[in-house]
């Protein structure tokens, strides 16, 4: 197994019928020269819970390092009780089902809250999200909460709200997952972004590695190819290397071009 692996965005890799779609993430790793997966385990707009999956067992006796992305629609953080108790229950069953897999990890967006709501209690959400999880023994494998590009009252938009986030959180253990386009998209310096993210949260678990389709600072979260995009190729590849973790892409593009992206991160990590 890769020290640092590189990985690829594929989806659920299931059919409607929760069958593997054309091979699985397995096949497409395969097909892509990839360490890595990060997967859906179901619909990421929707909120059931995830199936068993036909794969499970080849998931967990492969070494093709899995990532799991919770679904889009959680959002912890939320002062509507609509959203942050369902949320709060998903993540804890998508958690259960991605560690089922031998996921290293569960990725999921920081969240927001209102305009009208005081961001301190979309915070106090995520403490208490971490809190009453504990006290049933915890989420079974590492949550990585990943930075967002836009939104006013976002949880992890702005450098210093992921600071207020991690003295909420990160005595729990709450891992980080630095995406480029969205601290792009955010106005982050890129340069000195993976020092900025470990002197708040003292780690980097994984990094999302894409290009963006818009000028730094535009809130846009719309990604590119590593080689196609507004962010010199060699700022992300620095951030890659000074993260020295894991990495997926998830740029657009076929099988073809990630086999070449990731062709070009393993040479640039040496």
């Amino acid at each position: 197994m890769a020290a640092h692996p590189i990985g690829v965005h594929v989806g659920p890799g299931l059919t409607e019928d929760n069958q593997l779609d054309d091979g699985g993430p397995l096949a497409r790793a395969a097909e892509m020269d990839a360490d890595g997966v990060q997967v859906f385990l179901g619909d990421p707009q929707g909120w059931k819970a995830p199936l068993p999956r036909p794969d499970a067992e080849e998931l967990l006796a492969s070494d093709v390092a899995v990532f799991v992305h919770a679904p889009y629609v959680l959002n912890v953080a939320s002062t509507n009780n609509r959203i942050r108790i369902p949320s709060r229950k998903n993540l804890a069953v998508n958690a259960r089902a991605a560690a089922a897999i031998g996921a290293r990890g569960m990725v999921v967006h920081g969240g927001h809250v209102l305009a009208k709501d005081d961001p301190a209690a979309g915070f106090g959400n995520w403490r208490k999200t971490f809190a009453r999880q504990a006290e049933d023994g915890g989420f079974p494998l590492p949550l990585l909460i990943e930075n967002t590009a836009g939104g006013d009252n976002a949880m992890a938009r702005e450098l210093g709200a992921v600071s207020r986030l991690w003295d909420a959180v990160g005595e729990f253990g709450a891992g980080f997952v630095l995406d480029t386009c969205h601290a792009w998209a955010a106005g982050w310096d890129l340069a000195t972004a993976v020092d900025d993210v470990r002197a708040v949260t003292g780690r980097i678990d994984l990094v999302h590695l894409n290009n963006s389709r818009d000028p730094q600072g535009s809130g846009r979260d719309r990604h590119a190819p590593l080689t196609a995009g507004e962010i010199p190729l060699e700022l992300l590849l620095e951030v890659a290397r000074a993260a020295d973790c894991p990495v997926v892409l998830e740029t657009p593009g076929d099988a073809a071009s990630h086999a070449e992206e990731v062709a070009l991160v393993r040479s640039a990590l040496g």
